[in-house]
């Protein structure tokens, strides 16, 4: 099979496609063929050598994928040859062929193709864990979203709407402010324009928000903390500047604030029935018409930098996929 290759960590302009033996699955998982893949900004940390997990070369990048099943493990119970499946891998989606554990895999909806289908579990199921184990969300409750208009960001605005709560999307362009109103933000702001801190505190008048979900990190993290209220709930989503932030401590006892870790993968692994009973949850959604993914860019695997190139230099509205034939 055919499959973008790392080799060395480092850009991924220097991902190869090379030739590798078709993965075989074993008791507990699925092997399909991939017809579409997601890119995430993970993904750019993982092949530069910079998550928090390494992975050694030389390896299969990518993390969640959508196709056809081709063949089970033996103990596998919930899919068949021919089930059309979105998985959540340990790595290997950038491939024709790929495997992933029963666990980690979700019937891909009628609703949805292939593309949307690889534009799902990670950024959805992040979104969702985040926002209902993470910050406890209840209806009535403002969520402040920076990255609105990314492939993470851009899911949680539409998962608080359909939560009941009052979102507020900022982002760096009127452009990727506008794609976060059409996902249902209630008010947005631009925080190159505009101090986010004083700018939310007006919006909300004086209050402050009840969460904070933040998959960017950098300068406006500590902006976006002292924007919280009272007992208000901080999500660590990710890190998409570049930059991991320092807190002063003396900011979460001033409001009894949390600041909550989010790593979907992990709890997904540890907590299977609330990963897939949360997923379910979601193909509700989607099913209802409250949630949608939005894919807005499919690429080649031989066009693959060009597709990374709009991540790292955060120009993607939405989601990004490789298509596979």
């Amino acid at each position: 099979m055919r499959a973008l290759t790392c080799n060395d960590y480092g850009s991924p302009e220097y991902l190869t496609i090379e030739e590798w033996d078709d993965p075989l699955p074993g008791d507990k998982e699925i092997l399909f063929d991939v017809r579409a893949a997601g890119l995430n900004f993970a993904d750019v940390l993982i092949i530069a050598g910079k998550y928090q997990v390494q992975t050694p070369t030389q390896f299969i990048p990518g993390n969640e994928a959508a196709g056809i099943v081709t063949a089970v493990g033996k103990d596998v119970t919930r899919f068949s040859v021919g089930d059309r499946i979105i998985g959540a891998l340990r790595g290997g989606a950038f491939a024709e062929k790929a495997v992933v554990e029963e666990d980690l895999a979700i019937p891909l909806p009628e609703e949805m193709g292939f593309e949307q289908g690889a534009a799902y579990s990670i950024a959805y199921g992040t979104s969702y864990h985040a926002l209902k184990q993470g910050a406890n969300l209840k209806p009535g409750e403002t969520v402040l979203v920076l990255g609105a208009a990314g492939g993470v960001g851009n899911t949680a605005v539409e998962i608080a709407k359909a939560m009941g709560g009052t979102v507020i999307a900022a982002a760096s362009t009127d452009e990727k402010l506008a794609f976060a109103k059409e996902a249902g933000a209630d008010e947005t702001i631009n925080y190159y324009d505009m101090p986010l801190k004083e700018t939310v505190k007006e919006m909300t008048g004086g209050k402050g928000v009840d969460v904070v979900y933040d998959p960017v990190g950098g300068d406006l993290a500590e902006q976006a903390l002292r924007a919280t209220g009272w007992q208000g709930r901080y999500l660590v989503v990710g890190f998409a500047s570049g930059d991991i932030p320092k807190f002063p401590a003396n900011l979460t006892l001033l409001k009894e604030a949390r600041i909550v870790g989010v790593w979907w993968g992990p709890w997904a692994a540890r907590h299977t029935d609330e990963m897939l009973a949360n997923m379910q949850e979601l193909q509700t959604m989607v099913a209802n018409g409250k949630v949608r993914p939005r894919v807005t860019r499919a690429f080649a695997l031989d066009e693959v930098v060009g597709a990374f190139r709009l991540i790292t230099e955060r120009r993607e509205l939405g989601k990004v996929v490789l298509t596979i034939d």
